[in-house]
């Protein structure tokens, strides 16, 4: 882009945006790009796409839609094309099912400086500066937090305007309360996915931890999970051969056996223990063993295992090893959940129940992004008294069958509803109540139910294709709520086995595993590589398509539960499966995988790759691909990501450069991962280190006449210089040495003591020299901060140099003396681009200053000295 719009546009980092309306401004051969790519995706400028992204390093297009640009304050990007111009690909993404999609600010700065719209746009934008809306950038990308930002300021948006709220919400302002919300045991969930045990963990994530159920722990241990689910208010016990010998075996409703079978080392009295925690077991008994992996190679073999140098035994089972072992010796097929973690089941009804919850757990919240203009406020539509009154007087019982409702995606039949007597007593009738909700959540509340019936029907058409993958009948008698959704939505029994049996035969057909890739991903559910695979979030595969939840299960069925892993990995052609796991998922920006797990669909032959010792952790680069807008952390770990890509400080595709190699490059390029952020680096470099791709901080320290010298110690102390010059270096100095060869330093960092051994003629107050160092007061000595230094190409004319420079690079300051004479730039995260020309004058023929903007300077064709 050139200086004649270097004005126009919304400037994000390397990125301009403009709206479609502005295009005219932008040089010919980029108008030309813009609508080759909008061509190649067969779509139309002002139709399908109003808003432009630049890129002002590279030839990268991304063509945006926000279909109320000039009617809503704050539009909703509902569509977006991203190009990569070398291949002529791009990536397409819909945002119109997204709860949380991104959101447009500061319209104005799309537009061209005479657009009508300024003066309304720029207004608003004043207003929101006022009350500090973007004082915190992480608060306001994305539509939620926005909301959220929004009502915590205490203001709405009506039009183009921001108007105090009143504290009470009216009736009609009542939020509607969403499936998650109602999902209690979550917070056990994040709760005891530090602390618990891999087997107690998976009874959190199927909901058997939320006090309903009572749990034998057979084999405590020293009891740390019967501490956490007492604490958490379930009801627990457990007994152990050792820490707690006296303690009584009783019978409850989920019996574990955490990682006991594989630490006894006689076959009988293994197999005995086995039948006895079965024996206490009401509904289910959670079997957990270790499993065959490259360090349980150690130790000396004694008799089925190996003993350890503790003088431990353990005996290491493989997955089939294991379910082949438990189905034996309790004559009951066993359900994996997780590597090395299976379920045995009392009755048909408790493994009913099982696959209930597996199939309809952590749901997508039931909270659709309804295309509404949410930031221009409308009157709510006249209710009667009576239906407000009602409402309000009996919000709790109301709420309470509202998700009721959303769960079953379905009207519930009276005798389904637990509260229905008190209904009746408070509401008149049943159908009355229902009447209430139905006006009260208008078409919001129509969408809803429309997607709750949707996502509850995918449920069971997963359910049923399971039973018949694994063989199991449903149970009989149906249980009743089953009954009733065969029937609502299958009509009967017969057809809802038909649909489920349809969808288990079409996980082989590659053009439709194909086909839900891509629609998946469109809408943000994964990221698709190359049409070979689909990668996302474990958390995200409720979201996908039935036949690839379908896949997925299937794939999966000796492993476990998916959701034990981290990432899943779908092969497209291939009829595979990977599952992995890292350190720390969700915590760490960069995290390291720790455990690949890649699974034949067709022969179900499981290769587990472990990392370690032998095998260095790779990291997982550009996390968000994996995630969806709404998901917690999400804006965070794309800001972060978006960091990393714009300073292009390595190559992120394919796997990205090795752990060793990636903390090199931190180094080189000052930087430091601190939690989701990408910041600064505090560290004090060796002065040999590279300072961008010709220098050595050495370089600058050690450099011009006085310290020469003198020799002076004239090593910065602050850790913001060496930064500093860094990025003088890298985003200055590289490029002009790749485009006019060499230059030689004559003055660079100037340290206190420097200063003053220095006659004369230099302003450290102002000249950038002392960088980031501070004075005796603790201030910066120049408050311009930054770094500079001065230099001359050698058999170059400097006035070409600086014009080069002025047109090309991103300054802060530059000093022109003379074509032969060193010139001094210096740079700043925020860049004036001021040049200064130093010309003599008067009667003592001394330096005067006259300084030019950057485009003035470009103006003239001759140096004025």
């Amino acid at each position: 882009m050139t200086d004649s719009y270097s004005n126009i546009g919304k400037k994000v980092g390397e990125y301009r945006y403009f709206h479609s309306s502005a295009l005219q401004v932008l040089e010919p051969e980029v108008q030309q790009r813009i609508a080759d790519a909008a061509s190649r995706a067969s779509i139309v400028i002002g139709k399908n796409f109003n808003v432009v992204k630049l890129s002002s390093r590279t030839d990268d297009i991304t063509l945006l839609n926000y279909p109320t640009f000039f009617e809503e304050a704050f539009p909703i990007l509902e569509q977006s094309w991203k190009f990569d111009l070398e291949t002529l690909d791009y990536r397409y993404r819909v945002y119109s099912e997204s709860i949380n999609p991104p959101i447009l600010h500061r319209k104005e700065l799309l537009l061209t400086p005479d657009h009508d719209e300024i003066p309304r746009f720029s207004a608003l934008t004043k207003e929101a500066e006022s009350i500090g809306l973007f004082d915190d950038t992480k608060r306001i990308g994305f539509l939620q937090e926005w909301e959220r930002l929004l009502k915590d300021k205490g203001y709405d948006v009506v039009d183009h305007s921001l108007i105090p709220i009143a504290n009470q919400e009216t009736v009609s302002q009542i939020e509607p309360t969403s499936l998650e919300s109602q999902q209690i045991h979550r917070h056990l969930t994040a709760l005891t996915r530090i602390q618990m045990s891999a087997p107690m963990q998976s009874l959190a994530r199927y909901g058997y931890l939320d006090g309903s159920k009572s749990i034998f722990d057979y084999g405590c241990g020293k009891g740390g999970d019967l501490q956490l689910l007492k604490e958490n208010n379930v009801q627990a016990a457990g007994w152990d051969p050792y820490y707690a010998p006296n303690a009584k075996k009783e019978p409850a409703d989920i019996v574990n056996m955490g990682f006991v079978i594989n630490v006894i080392e006689d076959a009988e009295e293994r197999s005995a223990a086995l039948q006895s925690a079965f024996g206490l077991a009401e509904e289910c008994l959670v079997i957990s063993a270790m499993l065959e992996n490259a360090n349980a190679r150690s130790g000396m073999p004694y008799k089925d295992g190996v003993r350890t140098s503790r003088n431990t035994f353990q005996k290491y089972f493989s997955q089939s090893e294991l379910a082949a072992y438990i189905e034996a010796t309790l004559g009951a097929e066993p359900v994996p959940v997780a590597p090395g973690v299976f379920y045995a089941f009392k009755t048909s009804e408790a493994e009913a129940d099982f696959f209930h919850r597996k199939n309809s757990r952590r749901r997508t919240p039931i909270n659709v992004a309804v295309r509404r203009n949410v930031h221009n406020s409308q009157p709510p539509r006249k209710r009667t008294a009576s239906l407000a009154c009602k409402y309000e007087n009996n919000s709790e019982l109301l709420e309470k069958l509202w998700s009721f409702w959303l769960e079953l995606g379905r009207e519930p039949k009276p005798n389904e509803v637990e509260d229905l007597e008190k209904i009746r007593n408070c509401l008149g009738s049943y159908p009355s109540a229902l009447k209430i909700l139905v006006k009260q959540k208008g078409e919001e509340g129509e969408a809803m139910l429309e997607k709750a019936q949707q996502q509850r029907n995918n449920d069971l058409i997963v359910q049923l294709a399971e039973h018949k993958f694994y063989r199991k009948p449903l149970p009989r008698p149906l249980p009743e709520r089953l009954k009733e959704d065969l029937r609502h939505f299958f009509g009967n029994q017969a057809n809802a086995l038909a649909v489920g049996e349809e969808h288990l035969v079409s996980i082989l057909d590659n053009a439709r595993i194909h086909s839900e890739c891509v629609e998946s991903a469109q809408k943000g559910i994964g990221w698709l590589d190359d049409s070979h695979s689909l990668q996302l979030h474990t958390d995200l595969i409720p979201r996908l398509p039935p036949t690839l939840r379908i896949y997925i299960i299937c794939a999966s069925s000796l492993y476990g539960d998916p959701s034990s892993a981290d990432l899943v990995k779908i092969h497209i052609r291939s009829g595979k499966l990977t599952l992995m796991n890292f350190d720390d998922f969700n915590g760490k920006a960069i995290p390291r995988m720790l455990e690949r797990t890649k699974i034949n669909l067709m022969n179900q032959r499981i290769d587990v790759y472990q990392y370690g010792e032998e095998f260095e952790p790779p990291n997982l680069y550009l996390k968000s691909r994996y995630l969806h807008e709404d998901q917690e952390g999400f804006s965070e770990q794309l800001r972060f990501d978006e960091k990393m890509e714009e300073m292009r400080v390595a190559d992120f595709s394919g796997f990205g450069p090795s752990p060793s190699k990636f903390e090199q490059i931190l180094q080189d390029n000052r930087l430091s991962i601190d939690g989701l952020a990408l910041v600064r680096s505090r560290d004090i470099p060796p002065l040999d280190s590279a300072c961008g791709r010709y220098f050595k901080y050495r370089d600058f320290v050690e450099c011009g006449e006085t310290q020469e010298a003198e020799q002076i110690e004239n090593r910065p102390k602050q850790a913001e210089t060496y930064t500093a010059l860094y990025d003088l270096a890298k985003n200055l100095l590289d490029p002009i040495i790749d485009y006019f060869g060499m230059i030689q330093l004559t003055y660079g960092f100037c340290s206190a003591k420097l200063n003053k051994k220095i006659p004369g003629r230099i302003a450290p107050k102002l000249d950038q020299h002392a960088s980031h160092e501070l004075n005796r007061l603790g201030n910066p000595i120049c408050e311009r901060v930054g770094a500079a230094v001065d230099f001359i190409v050698e058999y170059e004319d400097m006035f070409e140099v600086s014009q080069w420079i002025a047109e090309n690079l991103e300054f802060d300051r530059l000093y022109f003396y003379g074509k032969d004479r060193p010139i001094h730039l210096s740079f700043s995260e925020s860049p004036t681009h001021q040049v200064t020309i130093m010309t003599r004058g008067g009667m003592t023929k001394k330096l005067l200053p006259r300084s030019y903007s950057r485009d003035k300077f470009l103006e003239l064709q001759t140096t004025p000295i």
